[in-house]
């Protein structure tokens, strides 16, 4: 197992490394919004936090993967963290997300697949936490799984997530920049009739405003018709969903996972998870009868960590007040808006199953519309 699991590591490196030739979106001069980005503009500028990613490109047929977020390097299921789930549209599959609404917090890593690997993943999170030192005696753990259907340009029914594959993303989990596009959970993903994948972005608030980071990441694999800072890119283009260039439906899904350092608890989390819909929404997403659209968001404040086992009775917590919680919304709405547009700027143009091909976002067109709307900010 050890070898096998230093192969696919290796495997996940190389071809995360691929692909990663495009530019992000601020590196065009497209500035989203009004706030200021962390150092790396991803999920990872909040603090602690760490994203790994295996991806799985064979032959002609399998584009898939897997994208982990663990909250903190520590034992999650010891030292849980709060956590909210929202719904947008609920034609989806996010496994563990009853437990989460429920009891307010997480106590496993985020996994993000493909809509027929959750129930290996599940059962992949389930092993390592309880092989875990310390968790001897769990009999109960609740992993949390999200997913969006990438059959389009994977062999989605041959079912090629393995549990190894969980088991290298989640240990190869780190900090700094996250690798964008073609990789992970967003190997095969479509979004405005065009390459998705995992994009990610963050927002750092001013010391006026308490300072906080909000990260975003997301799986995009849904429909709509494309906006880029407000400009209205995939009418311009021509190709939008239920145009005669994209005659399918605009089904499909979003994964969006939300994370900040300020101490939130779950009610607060879940309003803050519902402004990522709205930042879904200036993308010109429109959450489609067969879209999957969740929000998962969490808190990494360690002022609010839940242990798992406690001889006190009651928990002391210092939160914000609600008055105080506008701007994090503000900063959810950019990073997601963000995010999603960087899935489609880094990703770049795939072949999969069946011979089926997914363009990639025309870059050179796309800049161009957005000089035409004086949307580009150097």
């Amino acid at each position: 197992m050890k070898l096998l699991l230093t192969g696919l590591l290796m495997m996940a490196v190389v071809l995360n490394a691929s692909g990663q030739d495009r530019k992000r979106a601020r590196d065009y001069g497209i500035r989203i919004g009004v706030l200021q980005t962390g150092k790396h503009n991803a999920i990872t500028d909040v603090v602690g936090l760490r994203v790994g990613q295996t991806t799985l490109v064979e032959g002609n047929q399998v584009r898939t993967g897997i994208t982990a977020i663990l909250p903190h390097s520590g034992n999650l299921f010891q030292q849980k963290v709060p956590a909210a789930v929202y719904v947008g549209n609920g034609f989806g599959k996010l496994a563990g997300s009853t437990q989460v609404q429920e009891l307010g917090n997480l106590e496993s890593p985020i996994i993000l697949t493909n809509t027929l690997g959750v129930g290996t993943a599940l059962n992949a999170v389930v092993g390592y936490t309880l092989q875990q030192p310390g968790n001897e005696a769990v009999q109960s753990v609740n992993a949390l799984v999200g997913e969006t259907n990438d059959g389009f340009l994977n062999d989605i029914r041959g079912r090629h997530v393995k549990e190894e594959h969980v088991l290298a993303a989640i240990k190869q989990a780190a900090d700094g920049p996250v690798a964008e596009g073609n990789v992970g959970a967003g190997t095969g993903t479509v979004c405005f009739g065009y390459k998705g994948g995992i994009g990610t972005a963050s927002r750092k608030l001013p010391a006026s405003l308490g300072g906080y980071t909000v990260g975003v990441l997301v799986q995009s694999n849904f429909g709509g018709v494309l906006q880029i800072d407000g400009v209205p890119v995939g009418e311009e283009l021509g190709k939008f969903s239920f145009s005669k260039q994209v005659l399918e439906s605009a089904d499909g899904s979003c994964m969006i996972v939300v994370a900040t350092d300020a101490p939130v608890d779950a009610r607060n989390l879940e309003r803050i998870a519902k402004r990522a819909m709205m930042g879904l929404a200036k993308t010109g997403g429109i959450a489609s009868n067969g879209s999957g659209d969740y929000v998962i968001a969490f808190s990494t404040n360690e002022g609010l960590r839940i242990p798992y086992s406690s001889e006190a009775k009651t928990q002391t917590f210092t939160l914000l007040r609600n008055d105080e919680m506008s701007p994090l919304f503000m900063a959810t709405i950019e990073a997601t808006e963000e995010a999603i547009i960087n899935s489609l700027f880094k990703a770049e143009t795939m072949n999969g199953r069946e011979g089926n091909t997914i363009e990639a976002l025309p870059i050179e067109s796309v800049i161009k519309t957005l000089k035409k709307h004086n949307a580009i900010k150097r």
